[in-house]
């Protein structure tokens, strides 16, 4: 993989850190505007496992271009990118009096745990200095 590819795959991650931490914000916005601070949980995972972690993992990615070119950062990108809705949504939704969502909610963290999981699977196998 040359430095153009690891560069678009950094890219994206970091684009859509950037969706998630302005979901997280509207999430802050609307807690703070009608004073419903349940949803605090669903506001801090957005913005911890959303943002920050997603923007982090784009620069390793952009900085460690045979992590980029591994199939596992594909692994990573889709089971981080599908468990973390699925997790946040049903959170919410669990809050909101939906207390049977509780094992939707268990099974997007562990699909966005074994995406992190790979993903240091990744960092051990493929990060020269």
């Amino acid at each position: 993989m040359n430095g153009s590819t690891a560069n678009n795959v950094g890219a994206l991650w970091l684009k859509i850190a950037v969706v998630y931490v302005l979901i997280g914000m509207l999430v802050g916005l609307y807690m703070g505007a009608t004073e419903q601070m349940q949803y605090i949980p669903v506001h801090a995972h957005l913005n911890l496992l959303g943002w920050v972690t997603l923007a982090l993992a784009g620069l390793v990615y952009q900085i460690f271009p045979r992590m980029a070119a591994s199939p596992l950062q594909r692994w990573h990108f889709w089971l981080h990118n599908l468990g973390l809705p699925v997790s946040m949504v049903s959170l919410a939704l669990m809050i909101n009096h939906r207390p049977a969502l509780l094992p939707v909610v268990i099974i997007g963290a562990i699909v966005v745990f074994i995406g992190m999981l790979l993903f240091a699977i990744n960092l051990f196998r493929n990060a020269k200095a």
